[in-house]
C-alpha cells in the first residue's frame, strides 16, 4: 500500500506539471501534503513538516545559488562570456571551432544559467555561421552540450547544489568528479556526434534578444585574463580547498570557514563586482540593480528546490524512506543505475531537469544512506537522468527549435539525441568512477 501510494503521488505529479499545466512549485507542495496524508501522517503534523521541508533545504543552498546567480548575470552583461568566446574561437582555429565553441561553452556554462547562456551564446555561433559558412546546428551543438552538461552536473548550478544538500554530499569533491564525467560526455554529444549533423538546414535567425552587454558599445569591455579569470574563480577555488585537507590533514577552522560553497561564491561574487563591474565604469548602482534581476531570475527555481525539500521531508517523517530503501536494495539494479532511471522518467514525463532530478533524490535518498553508494556518485548520477530526453514538454527543446530555426524533426534528430548522449554517457562516467574509487 505505502509502494501503490508514492507511485500514484509521483503519477498525480507528473500529470499535474505536465497535462494540467500547474505551476511545479506548487504542484510538489501540493502532492507532497496529499502523500503526506495517504502515509498516515496526522494532519496537525503536516504544516510543521512543510515548513521544515523548506527551511532545511534553503537553509542549506540558497546563498549559495543566490550569489551564483548574481555572478552569472554579471559575467553575461559585462561581456566577459562573449570575451571568453572570441578568445577560444581564435586559439582553437576555424578547422577547430567546434572544439573551441565547446571549450567555451563550458567555461561560460560554469557560473551561468543555462537560459542566460543559451541566449547569451546563440549571437556568438550565429556569427561564427554567417562569416565562415558552417552549418548552424553543426557549429552550435557542441557549445549547447557543454551548457547543458554544467546545468546538470557541476556546482553551482541549483539542481546539482540542492542535490548536494540533500544527500549530503560534498560540494568540491562532487565539481571535481563532475568535471571528470563531463568531459567525455561533452566530446561524443558535441564534436563527434555533430559531424552527422551537416546537413540539417536552418533558416535565418528570427528570434535573438541583444544582450545588454551588446547595448552600450561605449563601454569599457573586460579584457582576456579579467574575463576568464572572474568566471572561473569560484571553479578553482572549490578545488583547491577541496585538495587541501589531502595535503595538510588535520582540522582548521579557517579553512572550514573558506571550504564553504557560500564563502567561495561570496568571494567571487566580491571579486567579480570589481573585476567586472568597477573596475569597468559601473557605478555601485548599476551593478547592484544587475544583481537584483539576477535573483529575481532564479526566484521560481528556488521555489521549485524549496516544493522538493517537502517532498524530502514527508518521505523521512512519514518513515517510508526506510520501507522504500529495504524494498530497492532487493531489486537487481545498481543504486545508481536506479538513481538514474527514475530520474530520467521524471525528466521524459515533465521536461524539467531540476524538477526530475529532485524528486529522484528525494525516492533514492534512504538507499544511498543504506547501500554505502558514493553519495557524490549519486548526485551525478542524477544530474544525468535528469538530461536524459528532451522532447515537446521541454522549454529548451522549443528554444533550440526556434533560435536555429529548424523543424521538430531536426529538432528531435539533433537536440534530443544530444541530450540523450549527454545522459547515458554522463551514466558510464559514473559508472567507470564508482568501480575505480
Amino acid at each position: 500500500m505505502t509502494i501503490l501510494a508514492i507511485l500514484l503521488c509521483l503519477l498525480a505529479l507528473i500529470l499535474f506539471i505536465s497535462y494540467f499545466k500547474v505551476d511545479a512549485f506548487l504542484s510538489l507542495v501540493i502532492i507532497s501534503i496529499v502523500m503526506a496524508v495517504l502515509l498516515g501522517v496526522p494532519l496537525g503534523k503536516i504544516p510543521s513538516i512543510v515548513e521544515k521541508g523548506v527551511g532545511n533545504i534553503l537553509g542549506n543552498l540558497t546563498l549559495t545559488v543566490v550569489f551564483g546567480a548574481m555572478l552569472g548575470k554579471l559575467i553575461a552583461e559585462s561581456g566577459a562570456a562573449q570575451k571568453i568566446a572570441e578568445v577560444m574561437a581564435n586559439i582553437m582555429g576555424i578547422k577547430n571551432i567546434q572544439w573551441g565553441l565547446m571549450i567555451t561553452g563550458f567555461i561560460v556554462g560554469i557560473p551561468l544559467f543555462y537560459n542566460v547562456g543559451f541566449v547569451l551564446m546563440v549571437p556568438i555561433i550565429f556569427s561564427v555561421v554567417y562569416q565562415y559558412k558552417f552549418p548552424a546546428v553543426y557549429v552550435g551543438l557542441p557549445m549547447l552540450a557543454s551548457m547543458s552538461v554544467t546545468h546538470g552536473f557541476l556546482p553551482p548550478h541549483p539542481s546539482p547544489v540542492a542535490l548536494v544538500s540533500m544527500l549530503n554530499a560534498n560540494m568540491g569533491v562532487t565539481l571535481i568528479l563532475g568535471i571528470v564525467v563531463a568531459i567525455p560526455a561533452v566530446i561524443v554529444a558535441g564534436p563527434v556526434f555533430s559531424k552527422t549533423l551537416k546537413d540539417i538546414k536552418t533558416g535565418p535567425l528570427k528570434l535573438f534578444d541583444m544582450s545588454k552587454a551588446d547595448s552600450d558599445p561605449d563601454r569599457k569591455k573586460p579584457g582576456k585574463a579579467n574575463s576568464f579569470l572572474s568566471a572561473t574563480l569560484p571553479v578553482f577555488l572549490l578545488i583547491i580547498v577541496t585538495a587541501i585537507p589531502y595535503f595538510f590533514p588535520g582540522k582548521s577552522e579557517f579553512l572550514s570557514f573558506i571550504s564553504a560553497p557560500l564563502t567561495v561564491m561570496l568571494l567571487s561574487l566580491i571579486v567579480a563586482t570589481y573585476t567586472l563591474g568597477i573596475r569597468q565604469g559601473r557605478s555601485v548602482r548599476e551593478i547592484m540593480l544587475v544583481y537584483s534581476e539576477a535573483v529575481k531570475d532564479i526566484s521560481m527555481i528556488l521555489l521549485i528546490i524549496a516544493g522538493s525539500g517537502i517532498f524530502k521531508e514527508v518521505m523521512e517523517t512519514s518513515g517510508v524512506s526506510l520501507t522504500l530503501a529495504a524494498g530497492m536494495e532487493k531489486l537487481p539494479v545498481h543504486p545508481l543505475i536506479l538513481g538514474w532511471m527514475i530520474a530520467g522518467l521524471i525528466r521524459v514525463c515533465i521536461g524539467s531537469a531540476t524538477v526530475s532530478a529532485l524528486t529522484a533524490a528525494g525516492v533514492v535518498m534512504p538507499l544511498v544512506a543504506q547501500s554505502g553508494i558514493n553519495p557524490n556518485l549519486m548526485v551525478l548520477s542524477l544530474g544525468a537522468g535528469s538530461l536524459l530526453f528532451s522532447h515537446v514538454n521541454d522549454s529548451g527543446f522549443w528554444m533550440f527549435k526556434e533560435y536555429f530555426n529548424v523543424s521538430v524533426k531536426d529538432t528531435l534528430r539533433s537536440w534530443s539525441v544530444m541530450e540523450i548522449i549527454v545522459s547515458v554517457v554522463g551514466l558510464a562516467g559514473v559508472l567507470v568512477l564508482n568501480a575505480l574509487m
